[in-house]
């Protein structure tokens, strides 16, 4: 019963842009994918469904390396389902990781800066493809944090390896620009909050974004502030101002004795904190253009850095309500550890390029789907129930990977190529069908 609900949804959010043919392909592969233990790849999800030896491996190879669909396509459909679950505002992480990789042939691989061994002396940096990945935060009845469900993936290159083929070379902001405008159309006119961090926190994601679209990130903390400009007065000609009269600097605001810290709780990274605050609403131009951005500086009472800045470009909002809203986008950091530890985001041994450009962002919808299936079918059932560990009584809710061992024990006994596991009136393709009991060599599906 689980796995059909399980392929209910698959066939909610998948089969829409796929063949009938692709798309029980592409089951084949998922399944595989959430059976497998260790190394992750093509083959090794035959393996754990039990299609190596029933089929040909050169179909589902095509079906990445040589299809007609879009993972865009694929991305949409999951968007929609998130939009029909989750009413109101829309909330959109947008970040970037890394995924190291090597080898001659590869597509798309680059030399990155790993930012996570890199310190402020030494850099690191290191082969691989850096993935560009716009993710909507959820609330799941079974954790108390918001999770990150990624929907849309660019492969960001840099600028040697796009000279090398003489194409145009995009900044990561640009890619993630092109991804944003796809939501705005996607949403119909639904509110869209975008937290960052700095490094997309500019013009290129900013301008010209419609009303709809709010931004919440951090800032520099020597960035220029300005007022909203004066009315134009009739008799002076010109063109009328965009910005009005400079305002202090966040590190200046922070440091001044005349603006006392006021103090405020917000609930952020799973438990109620006291923060010490200051805030003024200003422009933030070269990063925001000409809205009005209302500014918190937070002194930080652990660390290096003795403040931080954010912001948020609604100005009727609470401070506490734009910290919380930021602190939610790191659970788009738990997906990209989640998805490489227990998914092999970074296992893919693909080459081509749309292999590589398919592979990782499937990893990443069906991330997506599975905490989809658990938080509407699976949560509150036996197949949910976490091993007995004695060490974590103070663990509360589930992780992913639980979701993943519910759906492991979901998959385990069902066979993926039974024509009854997908809808009731669906045949079995005839590209699907099995080999004559006298062939002596195995065709592709």
């Amino acid at each position: 019963m689980h796995d059909r609900k399980l392929r209910a949804v698959w066939e909610d959010c998948f089969r829409p842009a796929l063949t009938r043919p692709s798309f029980i392909r592409l089951v084949v592969l998922l399944s595989g994918w959430v059976l497998t233990e260790g190394t992750h790849a093509v083959t090794a999800a035959l393996v754990a469904t039990d299609v190596a030896r029933r089929r040909h491996w050169a179909a589902f190879h095509r079906l990445l390396s040589r299809g007609s669909w879009s993972v865009d396509a694929l991305g949409e459909q999951v968007f929609l389902r998130l939009l029909s679950t989750q009413p109101g505002t829309v909330r959109v992480v947008v970040d970037d990781t890394l995924a190291t990789k090597k080898g001659p042939k590869i597509f798309g691989l680059g030399n990155h800066l790993d930012p996570v061994r890199s310190t402020r002396r030494q850099k690191i940096f290191v082969f691989g493809h850096c993935w560009v990945v716009v993710a909507i935060l959820v609330r799941v009845p079974f954790s108390q944090r918001p999770w990150a469900l990624p929907v849309l993936f660019r492969l960001y290159r840099n600028i040697k390896d796009c000279e090398r083929r003489r194409i145009r070379h995009k900044k990561k902001t640009e890619l993630a620009r092109e991804m944003l405008d796809l939501l705005v159309a996607w949403s119909a006119g639904r509110r869209l909050e975008i937290a960052a961090d700095g490094a997309y926190c500019n013009d290129t994601l900013s301008r010209g974004t419609p009303d709809n679209v709010f931004f919440f990130g951090s800032m520099r903390p020597d960035a220029v502030l300005t007022t909203l400009p004066m009315p134009h007065h009739h008799g002076y000609g010109g063109r009328r101002r965009k910005r009005g009269d400079l305002l202090r600097k966040p590190e200046k605001l922070a440091r001044d004795g005349r603006t006392a810290w006021t103090v405020g709780h917000a609930f952020l990274y799973g438990k109620l904190t006291r923060v010490r605050y200051k805030s003024v609403d200003a422009q933030w131009y070269r990063a925001m253009g000409t809205r009005l951005l209302r500014i918190v500086v937070v002194e930080c009472t652990s660390g290096q850095l003795p403040f931080r800045v954010f912001f948020a470009s609604d100005p009727t909002l609470t401070v506490e309500a734009i910290l919380e809203t930021y602190a939610g986008r790191w659970g788009i950091e738990v997906f990209f550890r989640d998805a490489k530890q227990h998914l092999g985001f970074a296992d893919s041994q693909a080459r081509t390029e749309l292999a590589v450009l398919r592979t990782a962002p499937l990893i990443g919808l069906l991330y997506s789907t599975l905490v989809i299936w658990f938080a509407a079918d699976a949560h509150g059932t036996s197949i949910a129930a976490p091993p007995c560990r004695p060490w974590y009584a103070h663990k509360r809710g589930l992780a992913f990977a639980d979701v993943l061992r519910a759906a492991q024990r979901a998959l385990i006994r069902s066979d993926v190529l039974d024509p009854r596991c997908y809808s009731d009136d669906l045949r079995e393709s005839a590209a699907l069908r099995a080999p004559p009991a006298d062939s002596s060599r195995p065709r592709a599906a």
